[in-house]
């Protein structure tokens, strides 16, 4: 195998690279042993997508920065000439605005029925404003997406307050200890996750030109605190096979 593609998959970025291949080895058998009705059921199927989802584009990304032809080549039919070397239109895809839309679902799985119309109603809108941002040129695909992203991240915030709300009023929630709910524990990586990335990822690109240490530097909490959401993803695809070590989500009955 090549030395750049081996450098470009595994060892360019092994904060990201070695974890982020261990968790999707550890889900796929974990989901292969899972029982047939479990596969199909949405709470283990949905984090189980997003898992792979994940893996899916980070390696695409990684592939990206070895085949600098193909990038350069996607850069320029996007009309990007400025910074060619960056495949920011993958992430603003794949993770800003896929992402975005597949934890809003996951949080929705753990909500009461009656509060997830909210949920739906933030993602139809965020649909419409990031196309209308996009089409209209007001943010372009190849560079970064401030206002999409601000958009997404304060809608995961509002999500997860509801779902913290409920967790604190909702008798469902209070017959039930929260540290032992994966629910609680993914919400609450996504909140740091969201909150903790807020002002680096919308002016990551300036950091990079203008300072590159501070810049890899607050791209690599970013890194910890994703590599922490999909750790917990992977505990959720694993439960059923760790009995009496988390307790059942209150609505799963209910989805």
């Amino acid at each position: 195998m090549d030395e750049r593609l081996i450098r470009a998959l595994f060892t360019a970025y092994p904060l990201n690279t070695f974890p982020l291949y261990l968790l999707q080895i550890i889900g796929v058998i974990c989901f292969i042993k899972l029982p047939r009705e479990k596969k199909a059921n949405i709470h283990y199927l949905l984090p189980f997508f997003i898992l792979s989802f994940t893996f899916f584009y980070e390696t695409l990304g990684a592939y990206l920065n070895y085949n600098h032809e193909l990038k350069y080549a996607i850069n320029a039919y996007l009309g990007n000439t400025v910074y060619p070397k960056f495949n920011l239109f993958l992430f603003n895809i794949a993770n800003r605005q896929i992402g975005t839309i597949l934890y809003l679902i996951l949080i929705k799985s753990w909500l009461h029925p009656s509060k997830k119309k909210y949920i739906t109603w933030m993602i139809y809108i965020f649909i419409v404003l990031a196309l209308v941002l996009q089409i209209t040129g007001m943010e372009l695909l190849y560079l970064q997406q401030p206002i999409i992203f601000s958009i997404g991240a304060n809608m995961i915030l509002i999500a997860s307050g509801i779902y913290f709300t409920g967790l604190m009023t909702h008798k469902a929630y209070l017959d039930r200890n929260p540290l032992k709910l994966l629910s609680f524990w993914q919400v609450t990586s996504m909140l740091f996750t969201y909150t903790l990335t807020y002002i680096s990822s919308v002016a990551l690109i300036y950091l990079y030109e203008v300072n590159p240490v501070l810049g890899r530097a607050l791209s690599n909490i970013n890194t910890v605190m994703t590599i922490i959401t999909l750790g917990v993803l992977t505990l959720i695809i694993a439960s059923p096979l760790l009995p009496n070590t988390f307790e059942k989500e209150p609505f799963y009955e209910s989805n």
